[in-house]
């Protein structure tokens, strides 16, 4: 089969699997039980070790991490959920390829640092496994989205991003909003990563949230390996919280594609500063030179007319917001001010109203069904969704809500937004992950209510 009538046949597909009613969707295969491998333990691999170890449809067979400290994590975690133990794979930094070799696998779920998730993903493809959930991002270059996309085709596989705020509950309310025609067709979106992690990018593990200057060799978790990524790359480098969400809104790879991207960052102050006044001015880390800009701002446009800005702002002091905003010609959702205006609808003219008496009447079938079993869950409750749409899709043997082009899609604005850095902030072409077919696909997240 050639690329092109790969990608057509699996748009399609999931378009048909969109419009069957729910209740007896593939239900001979409703109560299958799937082999699941786990990559990583850090701390979004403890998170979804938990989620895993809840189910009873999975049989965590297979864990692998090459960090003692956290699979102690992990061990616990297991004997506390009183499941039998998976089989350990660890000593070098390719057990996990041993643990491939070894198991038969129906999933696996990576949660490794990004520079290994292009590796795993075509590792697990390459060893049979169908099901492949990755944690962000896709891949470093643009080439290693290219062949991440490139094997699954060829492996006819299934990659899935658990990109989790896609299943925020008001971010889905809005899209529920979006889809009844509420905001009209629409104009301009916006969101990003706006989240102050000097406490994650600098800790040795006793600092973790009181914020220190360890990272690399010296840190713990996270500011073992990400933060090195601010040394030496300038572009936004986390950029799926926010583009995720918002290419449902407007049917990314389905009927809509991004064209173009340009982006711009501002100078870097963010990271040394914490470094000289937490560690002092001869602290050796104060001595680091960092190429990330404190605030990297694309700007994307589209097939169909929107424009879209994302904002990467991960280094200075600022509460938690994504910065999402919808906006059509009927009216808009702004996130950070939790408001929403509907021409005609909204209760006084040019004033805002509160967004949860909209979000609580338009809440997404998906949360009005599983909101009970979100309870505990990361995020939220946002992280049980992403694993319980992966494992559903496994067991149905039908493609996951978010597959490979969409991976590639969201995460390929990293290196697009440094090419166009580096080039003096030039707008640069956005590739067709799909190979045409994007005129063809229809949508498909969040169109059945089982998951």
């Amino acid at each position: 089969m050639n690329r092109r009538n790969f990608v057509r046949n699996t748009g399609l597909t999931a378009a048909g699997l969109a419009l069957l009613p729910s209740g007896n969707l593939f239900a001979s295969n409703a109560d299958a039980k799937v082999k699941i491998g786990l990559i990583g333990t850090g701390m979004r691999g403890l998170g979804h070790l938990d989620l895993l170890l809840r189910r009873d449809d999975v049989d965590l067979v297979a864990i692998c991490d090459v960090d003692d400290r956290m699979l102690e994590f992990a061990k616990k975690t297991i004997a506390k959920s009183g499941k039998k133990s998976p089989e350990i794979f660890t000593g070098n930094d390719y057990a996990w390829k041993t643990m491939l070799e070894k198991k038969q696998l129906d999933g696996v779920v990576i949660a490794t640092p990004w520079e290994w998730h292009k590796p795993m993903i075509i590792g697990s493809l390459e060893r049979g496994v169908k099901y492949v959930a990755t944690e962000v991002i896709l891949g470093i270059t643009l080439q290693d989205h290219w062949d991440v996309v490139k094997a699954a085709e060829q492996y006819k596989a299934n990659v899935m991003m658990l990109e989790n705020v896609c299943y925020r509950r008001d971010v889905m309310a809005v899209l529920n909003m979006v889809r009844q025609g509420l905001f009209g067709e629409l104009i301009h979106l916006q969101g990003g990563y706006q989240h102050d992690l000097r406490a994650v990018k600098f800790n040795d593990g006793k600092n973790a949230y009181g914020g220190g200057v360890e990272f690399g060799e010296k840190g713990f978790s996270e500011a073992h390996w990400r933060t090195n990524h601010s040394v030496f790359r300038n572009g936004d480098l986390y950029p799926t919280h926010g583009i995720g969400p918002i290419a449902h809104t407007i049917n990314i790879n389905r009927g809509n594609r991004f064209l173009s991207l340009c982006s711009y960052a501002t100078k870097s102050r963010g990271l040394h500063e914490h470094i000289v006044k937490v560690g002092g001015e001869n602290h050796p880390n104060a001595k680091v030179n960092f190429k990330l800009g404190d605030i990297v701002t694309t700007m994307i446009g589209c097939s169909n007319g929107e424009t879209i800005m994302l904002q990467h702002d991960t280094n200075l002091p600022r509460p938690y917001s994504l910065g999402f905003r919808v906006q059509g010609t009927k009216g808009l959702w702004m996130d950070v001010n939790k408001s929403v205006y509907i021409e005609g609808q909204s209760k006084q003219n040019d004033v805002w109203d509160d967004a949860k008496s909209w979000l609580d009447k338009y809440d997404h079938p998906l949360w009005q069904r599983w909101s009970k079993e979100t309870a505990g869950a990361g995020h939220g409750g946002m992280d049980f969704f992403v694993i319980h749409s992966f494992i559903e899709s496994i067991k149905r043997k039908i493609p996951t809500p978010m597959d490979v082009y969409d991976a590639a899609a969201w995460s390929a604005i990293t290196p697009l937004s440094e090419q166009s850095i580096e080039l003096g902030h030039q707008t640069v072409e956005f590739p067709d992950f799909t190979g045409g077919q994007w005129m063809y696909r229809k949508p498909v997240f969040a169109l059945n209510d089982e998951f």
